[in-house]
Parts: C-alpha cells; structure tokens; sequence
C-alpha cells in the first residue's frame, strides 16, 4: 500500500457534534492517524428528517470527504447509518465506509431477560435497521424504545448538566426508574449526558453506546486494507463545521476535551 496514501486522514461526519463521542473513541484507539470530523449543525437534527432527506446531506458530506482523499469514512451518527450507510457503501465500494448501531447485543448479553431502554431519535427507531437489530434479541430481552429527539438540540447547544437537560431527561426516564437494568444510547450525541441519565436511572443501571464498536470496526478494516498508519506520529485532528463559525468550532473542541 502506497504510504502517501496510508497517512491520509481519515473523515468522520455527524448530523451535528454528538459524532465527537466516536471521534474520542477513534482517537484514544489510534492516537497516530489524522482525523477531519465534520458536524452538520446547520441541518441538525437528523432524527426528524425524512430517509431521502437524511440519505441527501450524507451523500453530499461523503462527496466533501472523498475531495478531500480521506482513506476512510466513518458515518458518526446512528440515523445517518439507519437512512444512508447501505446506499452509500453500495455508490462508494472504493472506500471502507463504517456506521453506527445501537449497542442492543452487549446490553443483551449483560444479563439474561433483562428489561433495556433503547434511547435514539424517532428515525433511528422506526427504521427498518433497528427493527431488525430488536427482532434478533426480542426473545432474550424485554426492549422498550424511547424516542428523546430533544437530547440532541441539547447537545447542539452545549447544554450537558443544565437545569433544563436535567429536567427532561428525569421527565422521560420516570416511567422505567427502578424498572429497568441497562439503558442503550443510540444516537451519538447522547453519551454526552450519561452522566446525567446515570444520576437520574441509579448505579444499578448499565449503560451502553456503540462508539467504541465503532472505532474497532475502523481499526480492523485499516488493518484489513493495510492502511493503518504504522509510525509513532501524533495524530492531528481537524475541526469543521456546516455552520462554519468561531463558536461552533470552539464548542467542537470543548467537547473533544471533555
């Protein structure tokens, strides 16, 4: 494999900043490679867009990103993956494309016939991928989906562990407080306030999200490729943004560091 190539970035993208929690997963993997994130603020949320739409500003993102000669392209966002991931893969065999899903399984095998929250966006739940992926593990587990659409423009707007997050998230949680064993994040931007959802659902709750399947997935199919970086550089990490202001970047990087 060509080093030049080998050494290029490789692009993550989100619907806005929740991609961020994958990126740090990505990063604390392979703290050698070069990453460009892009979060879509400007048409965030995803969750309540239609397929074709959602399908439309990720293909435009991965065209950005193939311009840019990226060496591989991870979709940080769990509607994107629902709307997108297969179409995309299917227009761009030349490049390893990686998606997201809620992590039902890990949460599955954590205990036997236990009752789990799968928190996403109205989209992420309603499509026909998470169908599939619920009706894998129904038998074992019993599976409650929780839409939580609000979370994201939360996030967006930096509001973590506000007296507004805090009281709805314990709004939509009160129904499942001290009736459930783990809670599944299935979208991007909600591992930003696990904290806060694991104050409020108690420490005897599991939580799970797939950031860091994510990032294994990435590291096996650069190594499978043989375009992992193999040097001891450190990896630089490039910031952008659909909204493309001083502030937005600053929040980026705010998050990054948390």
């Amino acid at each position: 494999m060509d080093l030049q190539f080998r050494n290029k970035a490789i692009g993550i993208f989100d619907s806005g900043l929740g991609g961020i929690s994958v990126l740090k997963e990505a990063v604390k993997l392979m703290p050698n490679e070069d990453f460009i994130f892009f979060g879509d603020s400007k048409n965030a949320p995803y969750g309540v867009k239609s397929v074709e739409q959602v399908y439309a500003l990720s293909n435009a993102i991965v065209d950005k990103f193939l311009k840019e000669k990226v060496k591989a392209i991870v979709i940080a966002c769990n509607t994107a993956t629902s709307a997108a991931a297969k179409r995309l893969r299917l227009e761009h065999p030349e490049i390893p494309i990686i998606g997201l899903e809620p992590a039902l399984k890990p949460a599955v095998l954590n205990k036997p016939n236990s009752r789990i929250v799968v928190m996403a966006t109205p989209l992420t739940l309603k499509e026909e991928k998470f169908a599939n992926l619920m009706q894998r593990f129904e038998s074992q587990a019993h599976i409650i989906k929780l839409p939580a659409p609000d979370l994201v423009e939360y996030v967006e707007k930096g509001q973590l562990d506000t007296p507004e997050v805090k009281e709805y998230l314990r709004t939509i949680l009160a129904p499942y407080i001290d009736k459930t064993d783990a809670i599944v994040l299935g979208c991007t931007h909600f591992p930003f306030a696990k904290e806060t959802i694991q104050d409020i659902m108690g420490t005897k709750v599991t939580i799970f999200d797939g950031g860091a399947g994510a990032a294994r997935e990435l590291q096996h199919l650069l190594e499978e490729n043989k375009t992992r970086r193999t040097d001891d550089a450190i990896g630089k990490i490039k910031f952008t943004n659909s909204l493309d202001t001083a502030e937005e970047i600053a929040l980026s990087k705010k998050l990054f560091s948390l």
